[in-house]
């Protein structure tokens, strides 16, 4: 099984971390963010399709053609065209069923295993402040209803971690509404959704890193002498 990881962006928000390096190699307790999510895939996942653009020839070195176990691939975004045109540079290589990660959250690998026990799946957290985020309505039968990005007033606080299974039906779905330039992958998955059910799947364990702050807060959750916490942050 493949697994789609985005790794393009500049990271800005994470600056000056990301002045000289790309976010996914940005260290969390002296590991960086590309390990921990790769750690947390599941045997299963056998390939790593990771989408370059910024600074990638570092993610390149570090990572190489084999990556804890998995074959690499690399694709290339060249313009910031946002996260669907990033997924869409990958449909040549996608086959069948496929696991999708955002390179810059650290994930359960409990989580992660049990959305894959699902055909389809998205992995949520209850956030304070949905107005940050993708966030998520579910249908009565506990599947996608709506995903609405970032919206003014929320109509939940239950929002998209940005790990999915997802199939290669989703190309059949071309992106059509862009946002100041960017397609996002929100309202692809959205109308992917209609035809193709997605269940939508809570998670113990979801630590975004998209500020500074947000290292010191993930190495408190993670340092041993602590002891091992469910923790959500909230991308301020």
């Amino acid at each position: 099984m493949q697994c789609v990881i985005l790794a393009a962006g500049e990271g800005t928000r994470l600056r000056p971390l990301t002045n000289n390096r790309p976010k996914q190699l940005v260290t969390v307790l002296d590991k960086p963010l590309i390990d921990y999510i790769v750690e947390a895939l599941p045997s299963a996942v056998d390939e790593l399709i990771i989408v370059i653009g910024y600074l990638g020839d570092q993610i390149k070195e570090y990572c190489g053609t084999e990556f804890h176990g998995r074959r690499v691939t690399y694709v290339r975004q060249e313009k910031p065209e946002g996260t669907a045109k990033a997924l869409w540079l990958c449909k040549d290589l996608v086959r069948g069923r496929f696991m999708f990660m955002f390179g810059d959250d650290i994930h359960g690998k409990e989580d992660i295993a049990r959305a894959m026990s699902y055909t389809r799946s998205l992995l949520v957290s209850s956030v304070e402040n949905p107005e940050k985020f993708g966030i998520v309505v579910r249908n009565p039968d506990g599947t996608l209803g709506m995903m609405i990005e970032k919206p003014e007033h929320a109509p939940s606080n239950c929002a998209s971690t940005g790990a999915m299974v997802l199939d290669d039906n989703i190309f059949k779905f071309t992106p059509t509404t862009p946002v100041k330039g960017e397609y996002y992958l929100t309202e692809v998955i959205e109308r992917y959704a209609k035809e193709f059910p997605i269940a939508v799947v809570e998670q113990n364990r979801w630590i975004p890193i998209g500020y500074p702050e947000d290292v010191d807060k993930a190495e408190e959750i993670l340092t041993p002498d602590l002891g091992i916490r469910a923790g959500v942050f909230a991308k301020a």
